[in-house]
């Protein structure tokens, strides 16, 4: 299906238009019908053999209903620009035209109405020159009427070209709803109509409004009950579940899938009649929503770098295109959105700041950019709003990525840190990656490691430096052990030598973290490695075999005996019987 926005100014034939074009009388309102001029958005479809499916979605034209109009024209891929031939340029085909370029509207066709009742050639040359200095540059220009049927046929190929050279949006995309009308029906209950620009709705599919859930009971396109629709397309859903809220404006989404936000970074451009900076509380148009917000420069008001804060949180990504609008003077500025997630601005000069980090930004989503002005990301925030996750010179640990400046930095300020762990803690020179973690201020001590470069190294756990050794007297009492234990592995120093020996718990715990002994339990300590060597000289017992076996074959006490096999089977080395008897294992 492909989508078509209508634009221009009162009483220029809009809706005459479009249902020549379709044969279906857009106004759908007795009181549109009765004034002849359109109010709500009004909707018709057809069926071009060359084409398929194209629908209008035909928009109010008196300066009056203007935010309705933006309502219709801002999910949509293409517009159809009317003017009178029998009417001077006028201020409203003016701002249409204004707002379409704002917000990018690239592709569409100029119709020239009743040209029947004028020569047409002055409105073509007019609103050719008038275009060709908006993203409608170059836009076919045809004269047509739509009482007669004069020029149809050439307005039809017009649009054909057009559209056909639209690209195709992503049917697997994250689903965003722009909400423009919401209705009852009976026997049915709550239904929605958007244009969903991309990606594909189902009969089922659970959609979000923030916190709250509803489900998509049915759906319709272009009149018809379908399973399933994908983007462009105009579509109505039957919704249930939590529906208080739901309405115009409303923005439905795939769940999980975007950001939610209140404050965005954007860099404004003025179009052809803008006049400087917006004011403080301007009006922001995005799909189908009209938001108040508040205004606020960031560096040199001429760079159009600003802050946006929205009076209620809407889904933005990172390209996003919006229109700021001044209903005093009647200007409007195009948005293109930096930063969805942008950080607070707290100290004097933070604003200057964050426009010198913006300042090269064009709202292309940049996965390198965002790294190197947030320094550390969340690979689902990157997905939020909307930058691919695209392989480059970063670090990655889990879903965390780290961009190189960041991490350079980062691993400059390891070898410092560990060596004043290690002054502070002699006995305990290796530092948990906890510890470094948050010393660091990174939310993840798995973001740690792939910091950490030679010779520091990660054992255990902890951050090691080579040269890190216990103190002297503490060394030289762990060696007395340890010569002692190379004689009877398994005769484990008993608690009063330890204490002569000057080897407390921290001490011991200190001896282990190093690799020089093995706590078997609470002040009992062997040789590293004392596990195995156990487990190979009971292997040669009968199978199974006592606690008292044990103890004879290791040469050792009932004090060291019963944890050591404890931990043996803790270990999987041993297995306890039911009747305190164990087996080797393997």
């Amino acid at each position: 299906m492909h989508v078509v926005a209508t634009a221009g100014h009162v009483d220029h034939g809009k809706s005459t238009l479009v249902r020549a074009l379709t044969g279906t009388d857009p106004d759908r309102l007795e009181e549109e019908r009765r004034r002849g001029l359109t109010i709500e958005l009004g909707y018709a479809w057809t069926a071009w053999p060359d084409l398929g499916d194209v629908a209008f979605v035909d928009v109010p034209g008196h300066e009056r209903f203007l935010t309705t109009m933006l309502a219709g024209i801002g999910p949509v891929p293409a517009a159809l620009l009317v003017v009178a031939a029998d009417d001077p340029w006028m201020p409203q085909a003016a701002e249409h035209l204004a707002a379409l370029d704002a917000l990018g509207v690239g592709r569409g066709v100029v119709a020239v109405t009743r040209s029947d009742l004028a020569d047409p050639a002055p409105a073509i040359a007019r609103a050719t020159a008038e275009v060709s200095r908006t993203s409608l540059a170059g836009a076919p220009v045809v004269a047509v009427s739509g009482r007669t049927g004069a020029g149809l046929d050439d307005l039809r190929a017009a649009l054909t070209g057009v559209l056909a050279a639209l690209p195709v949006p992503d049917p697997d995309a994250d689903v965003r709803l722009w909400v423009d009308r919401r209705f009852a029906v009976r026997g049915a209950g709550t239904v929605v109509t958007a244009t969903l620009p991309a990606g594909t709705v189902r009969v089922g599919d659970t959609l979000a409004d923030g916190d709250r859930l509803v489900r998509v009971r049915g759906l319709q396109a272009l009149g018809k009950d379908v399973d399933a629709v994908s983007g462009t397309a105009r579509v109505a859903l039957n919704l249930t579940g939590d529906l208080d809220g739901i309405g115009r404006e409303t923005v439905l989404t795939t769940p999980g899938a975007w950001h939610r936000t209140e404050v965005v970074d954007v860099r404004l451009r003025a179009g052809r009649d803008g006049d400087g900076a917006p004011p403080l509380t301007p009006q922001l148009h995005v799909g189908a929503a009209d938001v108040a917000v508040r205004h606020r420069p960031l560096g040199d008001p001429a760079d159009g770098l600003a802050r946006l804060t929205l009076e209620r949180a809407l889904p933005l990504r990172v390209g996003d295109r919006m229109l700021l609008r001044d209903p005093g003077r009647r200007h409007v500025w195009r948005v293109d959105v930096l930063d969805p997630d942008p950080p607070r601005l707290r100290r004097r000069g933070a604003a200057d700041r964050r426009a010198t980090q913006l300042a090269r930004a064009d709202g292309t989503p940049r996965l390198a950019d965002e790294l190197a002005r947030r320094g550390l990301a969340h690979r689902d925030r990157m997905r939020r709003i909307g930058v691919p996750v695209t392989p480059g010179d970063h670090l990655e640990s889990g879903p965390w990525l780290i961009g190189r400046g960041l991490a350079a930095a980062l691993a400059d300020r390891l070898p410092a840190l560990v060596e004043e762990h290690a002054r502070s803690h002699p006995l305990d020179p290796d530092v948990p990656l906890t510890v470094l973690a948050d010393r660091l201020r990174l939310p993840s001590p798995d973001l740690v490691t792939p910091l950490v470069r030679p010779p520091l190294l990660v054992v255990g756990g902890r951050v090691r430096a080579p040269g890190a050794g216990l103190p002297t007297q503490v060394a030289a009492a762990v060696d007395v052990v340890r010569r002692e234990l190379e004689a009877a592995p398994f005769v484990a120093p008993t608690a009063d030598r330890l204490r002569d020996l000057g080897l407390d718990d921290r001490a011991l715990g200190a001896a282990e973290r190093a690799g020089l002994l093995w706590r078997v339990a609470p002040g009992l300590v062997l040789l590293p490695g004392a596990d195995r060597d156990a487990a190979a000289r009971l292997a040669r017992l009968e199978q199974p075999f006592t606690t008292s076996a044990a103890r004879k074959d290791l040469g050792t006490s009932r004090r060291v005996v019963l944890p050591l096999l404890d931990r043996l089977d803790r270990a999987g080395l041993t297995r306890r019987l039911a009747d305190d008897r164990r087996e080797v294992v393997g």
